[in-house]
């Protein structure tokens, strides 16, 4: 049996729509399946873990929604050990990205029911459990703007999720004042005057795409930060098409570092995310939770083909079975 999750107001009426079309294809394929409409943020946990403690034989629980409804669920995914599956309807749907899932509908459903599961880290950052990053500063005020924006309705019901964010990029830069920030990675502390922004990742991007740490990996128990200090409101406008390609990591303003757990103080009040919803202001203390998550994935059938080319064959076969044998 699968557990449907659906955010109807997702990506502006996405969610509702990605579902309409994900039903008619699941009547035809005859699955079992339960759908499940979240009332909202605050209670989809709750809604979640009691539907998910009415069977013990669940075996995926699919979100139809963005990488904010995702969020509001990852609690109760880990608590029941039920693997995740995404179908995308958000404005950035940047889990989906970092795990190679397809973001048409029909795709993405084929890669849910195949059941080949990947281990996902986690990261826990202010009492809260998040997948994709968390940011803090210029970035998490962006996001700030953009969610109390009437341009975000607008770009999401003409599929322009990441337009969004670049307007609210120029709306914030007009008004956001860069400050000191000491960031502790590991135990070893360095500080940066003229802070712009501190992104912690698990996954490579956010925003819709920017690829703000390339280098993340999300089984690799470790978390990838960049910094973005002493630099002009005009070379911040510069950097951001380079990390549209993930180029601005070798720029001399740009620090990247990477460990397990983090923390990041900044002189003055800042806004912080994690997977784009607020998760209050820093100071924050942030750590990895390695292989927390099971993730439906494509990568996770590449990884056991490439594992029976090596001749471990039946460790991989076992690895992409894993989702079947958990729930």
């Amino acid at each position: 049996m699968y557990l449907f999750i659906i955010n109807s107001r997702s990506g502006g009426g996405a969610g509702l729509r990605t579902w309409h079309t994900i039903q008619a294809l699941l009547e035809k394929r005859a699955a079992a399946y339960e759908a499940l409409f979240t009332q909202s943020a605050d209670s989809a946990e709750s809604q979640v873990l009691q539907t998910l403690a009415r069977r013990e034989d669940w075996r995926a629980a699919i979100i139809v929604g963005g990488d904010g409804t995702i969020h509001s669920v990852l609690g109760a995914l880990r608590r029941r050990g039920v693997p995740l599956g995404v179908i995308p309807a958000g404005s950035g749907n940047d889990t989906a990205r970092g795990f190679s899932i397809p973001l048409a509908p029909e795709a993405a459903l084929d890669t849910a029911l195949q059941e080949h599961c990947i281990e996902a880290d986690l990261i826990s950052a202010a009492g809260r459990l998040t997948l994709t990053a968390v940011a803090s500063g210029f970035d998490a005020q962006v996001a700030v703007n953009v969610n109390g924006s009437r341009y975000k309705r607008l770009c999401n019901a003409i599929g322009a999720g990441r337009l969004a964010y670049i307007i609210g990029v120029l709306h914030t830069l007009m008004t956001f004042k860069p400050c000191r920030v000491s960031v502790t990675c590991d135990g070893k502390e360095q500080a940066y005057d003229q802070a712009w922004l501190v992104s912690v990742c698990n996954l490579p991007s956010y925003g819709g795409g920017l690829l703000i740490c390339p280098q993340a990996e999300s089984g690799d128990g470790l978390l990838d930060v960049c910094v973005v200090h002493g630099v002009s409101r005009g070379q911040l406008l510069r950097l951001f098409p380079t990390v549209v390609k993930g180029r601005h990591t070798k720029l001399p303003y740009v620090t990247m570092l990477r460990g397990r757990s983090v923390a990041v103080h900044f002189a003055q009040p800042r806004h912080a995310i994690g997977d784009g919803e607020a998760l209050g202001t820093a100071p924050l203390a942030v750590a990895c939770e390695p292989g927390a998550l099971r993730v439906l994935s494509p990568l996770a059938a590449a990884s056991a083909v490439a594992a029976g080319a090596a001749g471990a064959s039946a460790v991989a076969a076992g690895a992409a079975g894993a989702c079947r044998a958990g729930g």
